[in-house]
């Protein structure tokens, strides 16, 4: 036995509803002797007399008005299926899963964010700010929908859009021997000293790392572990020692710029969301303003 198609199941259930087949067909937007054909194709598979055709019109059998009912459950169940799968896709539509490095989402993030809030109202939102390796992590695994990351370098899995460069500048507290220095130091006295630095997996430490070793001496020795900006920064203030961190986090803050001579700690700020997969809805949104507010 071969399944009737759904076409022919809404036109047996409406003969059932309006009586005859060609108000049926009329519903439908097709002639009476399509119609009969499609439910003549109906009988056959089956194996049933549906209909009751006479001179004086055709009218369901007995089976025919059971079919019919079966069918007009059926066909329910199947609106039922397509107003669920709209709904969640509408739900889906509506959410925004982004992951965002610590800089990132102190300095950047927020305002793009907003604005897009601002555009949808609707838009249900969910921000994890971790570093930059884990962000990377999330958003291979389709964890998030989109990620931030200052990461210097490609990121395997992934693709990736610029929406930002940041400069990072060495900062001491205004009681440190560095902050009288007149001349910039070398990458080797930068190098042998250690610093308040971010974690492993950081961006922060890893394009202070790739910057010493571009200027040919080795990555720097940790004073002190810290898992935030913020974190070092209160660090530096307090006078634990020197750091690298990002300049926007220097603004406002009790801290003294240093130089370091033939040394370009800048990093590019990326988007990331995993290889193969175009970026649709909010998440494309979302990185069309982040480009857009920092060209």
């Amino acid at each position: 036995m071969t399944a009737p198609e759904l076409d022919s199941l809404r036109l047996l259930v409406l003969v059932e509803e309006l009586g005859s087949i060609g108000q049926a067909a009329a519903a439908l937007g097709i002639t009476p002797s399509s119609a009969s054909k499609r439910l003549s194709t109906v009988e056959r598979r089956l194996g049933l007399v549906l209909m009751d055709r006479t001179r004086r019109g055709s009218a369901l059998t007995p089976d025919g008005r059971v079919i019919a009912g079966w069918a007009h459950r059926v066909l329910a169940e199947l609106d039922g299926l397509l107003d669920g799968a709209e709904a969640l896709r509408t739900r889906r539509e509506a959410e925004l899963r982004v992951a965002a490095s610590m800089t990132l989402a102190e300095h950047l993030v927020p305002g793009w964010i907003g604005e897009l809030k601002r555009a949808n109202s609707g838009l249900h939102l969910g921000l994890e700010v971790t570093n930059s390796d884990q962000v990377a992590e999330l958003a291979r695994e389709g964890e998030v929908d989109i990620g931030f990351v200052e990461s210097p370098g490609a990121t395997a899995g992934l693709m990736s859009r610029k929406v930002a460069v940041d400069h990072l500048v060495v900062v001491v507290s205004d009681a440190h021997p560095w902050a009288r220095v007149s001349r910039p130091l070398t990458p080797a006295e930068l190098a042998i000293t250690p610093l308040v630095t971010r974690e492993q997996g950081s961006g922060t430490r890893r394009t202070v790392d790739a910057a010493l070793r571009k200027a040919g001496v080795r990555a720097v020795k940790p004073l002190l572990v810290l898992g935030s900006a913020s974190a070092v920064r209160n660090a530096v203030i307090a006078g634990a020692g020197p750091a690298v961190i990002s300049a926007w986090d220097v603004a406002d803050h009790a801290l003294v710029p240093v130089a370091v001579e033939g040394v370009d700690f800048v990093r590019v700020l990326r988007a990331v969301w995993p290889a193969g997969r175009r970026l649709g809805g909010p998440a494309a949104e979302l990185l069309a303003l982040a480009v857009r507010r920092s060209s």
